[in-house]
């Protein structure tokens, strides 16, 4: 079953995301902010993590799981080392995402000749 969540969440994300793009002029770049900044509200109001008990990993795919990756590490370090630890605490959950993003690029940027 939690397939089947993990399924219907992700699908109804894209699906969100293609109705807006496809009836606004906003971009994929407008899109994405848009998501980090849903998946962060989520979180604060402590919805998202009931998401990811109904969908599993299904709900950690999508672009709304990095906001609420960000404000998770965010406030749980805040708690402890108080406003700094908002600083400190932002990109402790979501460190390896990013450097596996810029190490991959980097690799496939030096395999690949871009077109013209």
């Amino acid at each position: 079953m939690i397939f089947l969540n993990s399924f219907l969440f992700c699908g109804t994300i894209c699906l969100i995301g293609q109705i807006i793009l496809d009836n606004t002029k906003l971009t994929p770049g407008h899109l994405t902010t848009i998501f980090v900044v849903v998946g962060t509200f989520l979180d604060m109001f402590s919805f998202y993590d009931k998401i990811i008990l109904w969908a599993g990993g299904g709900a950690l795919v999508p672009i709304t799981s990095f906001g609420h990756l960000l404000i998770h590490g965010a406030l749980a370090k805040a708690t402890n080392l108080g406003p700094m630890g908002l600083i400190m605490g932002m990109f402790d959950l979501t460190s390896a995402g990013i450097i596996a993003a810029i190490v991959f690029s980097f690799v496939l940027a030096l395999l690949f000749k871009p077109r013209d």
